[in-house]
């Protein structure tokens, strides 16, 4: 933790209040990962206005997105079990606790989204020759929904699985007129690391969906958006990176106007002639 908090100063300097935040952030990362902004003000014996100061001083907008790192963080150093644990008798009613842990991640995600960035990603798909997305397991799920519903506006979106000369061959044809979306929630596949790095070795831009600003995908990558994922079992909710996939689709079908309309409707008109539904 400290080495990272190290980088992000990037030799900067702190005043005492802000380091006594600092500090708590670094010697107590669980708390940290859970305190409002008030409490870990309360802890730092500093004021609400010093914890703020200490995120941006982080390269955070604020506590919220500094917070959200540091639980992606917490949680990613887990194993499975060990997350279970995390949040074992934490409710006694694992429906509605499910429930409600996505709709904070939600909240999470509306205070500390980069709009700008989800906006710029949907134009880099618009723009791009073909759209190549990448993910692994279950959280390959966003992917797989971003591609089949860009496919059927008319944009070139394909889903690959991982690893494989499939792969490989698949990035050799690819260029700097093409684009590599990646999602890496919770822990990175050897498999999707590679081919991140043969995307940009060959000048193909590169777009990540991750919960954790320091994922190995985000140097050199063209577009990054962080999300919230953590839910009340033992593997991570998608549902933010999800909502992140709908929102690049509708900017899509913003953009896209008139040209994604008419192949939407001659998706529909051909899957009635083939009698799919």
């Amino acid at each position: 933790m400290s080495d990272w908090i190290e980088a992000a100063l990037a030799g900067g300097r702190l005043g005492r209040a802000a380091e006594r935040v600092v500090r708590v952030v670094r010697d107590e990362p669980r708390f940290a990962s859970y305190a409002s902004t008030a409490e870990l003000a309360e802890r730092a014996q500093v004021n609400v206005a010093t914890v703020v100061r200490a995120a941006q001083a982080l390269g955070f907008a604020g506590w919220p997105a500094l917070r959200l790192e540091l639980r992606s963080r917490y949680l990613a150093s887990l194993s499975a079990g060990e997350v279970l644990a995390e949040h074992a008798g934490a409710d006694a009613d694992p429906v509605r606790a499910a429930v409600r842990a996505d709709v904070e991640g939600l909240r999470l995600l509306e205070d500390t989204i980069d709009v700008a960035t989800v906006r710029a990603l949907a134009a880099s798909v618009h723009a791009a020759r073909r759209t190549l997305v990448l993910g692994s397991g279950t959280f390959a799920a966003p992917g797989l929904q971003l591609a089949h519903a860009a496919s059927t506006m008319g944009y070139d979106v394909q889903m690959r699985d991982l690893g494989g000369t499939s792969l490989v061959n698949a990035l050799s044809k690819m260029d700097e007129s093409d684009l590599l979306v990646a999602c890496d929630l919770w822990r990175l596949p050897t498999a999707l690391r590679s081919a991140a790095r043969i995307a940009q070795e060959r000048s193909v831009p590169v777009a990540v969906i991750t919960d954790r600003r320091d994922s190995p995908l985000v140097a050199g990558a063209a577009h990054v958006v962080v999300v919230p994922s953590e839910s009340v079992s033992m593997f991570p909710s998608l549902t933010p990176s999800m909502t992140v996939v709908h929102a690049v689709l509708a900017e899509l079908a913003r953009v896209g106007g008139d040209s994604v309309l008419r192949a939407v409707r001659d998706a529909e008109r051909l899957w009635e002639r083939a009698e799919l539904f």
